[in-house]
C-alpha cells in the first residue's frame, strides 16, 4: 500500500467481520463436551453472583444517577 491510499469504513469492517467469523468458527471447532442443564444452570447462576459482586465493588456517586419521577 501506498501512502496515499485510504481504507474505507466498509473495506475496515470487512476485514475486521471476517476476522472475527474466522476466530469464532476456530473457536467452535475446539469446543469440549455440553455441560448438562443443571450444570450450566449452576455456572449461569454463578456468573451473575460474580457479576453483581464487581458491580458492587465500583464506587458511584449520586450525583451520577439519573433522577426519575414516576408519576401514575
Amino acid at each position: 500500500m501506498q501512502m496515499n491510499d485510504r481504507i474505507t469504513r466498509r473495506q475496515l469492517a470487512a476485514v475486521v467481520l471476517a476476522a472475527a467469523a474466522v476466530g469464532r468458527i476456530e473457536g467452535q471447532t475446539a469446543a469440549g463436551p455440553q455441560p448438562s442443564a443443571g450444570e450450566d444452570f449452576k455456572a449461569a447462576q454463578q456468573r451473575i453472583r460474580d457479576n453483581s459482586t464487581s458491580l458492587a465493588a465500583v464506587p458511584l456517586p449520586m450525583a451520577t444517577e439519573p433522577a426519575f419521577q414516576f408519576k401514575a
